[in-house]
């Protein structure tokens, strides 16, 4: 996928990746679901965030947060991820593990005809992210194949 900014540069899947540990973020920050994110930044939103996620790496990712939140209007809601059973859940994943789990289901799960902004769109929107994004289950510690196959099969 081609760069918004820089025709000659490509996207590259570690801006995949920091866009997903940013929607990650910020969903947890408000209190949202992350497809909430994903559809109010929109498809335009999306390819401009992965075409500069090269250079918002080395920004505060507080500071990040907070201009997304800011910049595409996303507002609070109800719905907090890390609300879970602890004798269930141990452990909460962490952003940036969770970014990694939704980077890896994109591009496992990606076709030819299919960009970086289809992919985040198609999955994010998907009913397996429910099950993805409780905690109390273990879905999100299995490896990326499995994952990958349980999407591809409607569900674990």
């Amino acid at each position: 996928m081609k760069n918004k900014y820089f025709p000659d540069e490509e996207i590259e899947k570690n801006d995949l990746y920091f866009v997903c540990y940013m929607i990650e973020r910020v969903a947890r920050h408000i209190h949202q679901r992350n497809r909430y994110v994903v559809n109010t930044i929109g498809k335009e939103g999306l390819y401009h965030l992965l075409s500069v996620a090269n250079v918002l790496h080395s920004e505060n990712p507080l500071k990040v947060e907070e201009d997304w939140i800011n910049d595409y209007g996303l507002k609070s809601g109800d719905y907090d991820i890390t609300k879970v059973d602890k004798d269930l859940a141990e452990k909460i994943p962490t952003a940036l593990e969770m970014g990694n789990v939704y980077q890896r289901l994109i591009l496992d799960t990606m076709n030819s005809k299919e960009n970086y902004v289809d992919g985040i769109i198609r999955v994010y929107n998907d009913e397996l992210c429910d099950v993805i994004d409780n905690y109390n289950c273990s879905a999100f510690y299995e490896p990326s194949y499995v994952i990958a196959r349980a999407y591809q099969a409607g569900g674990f």
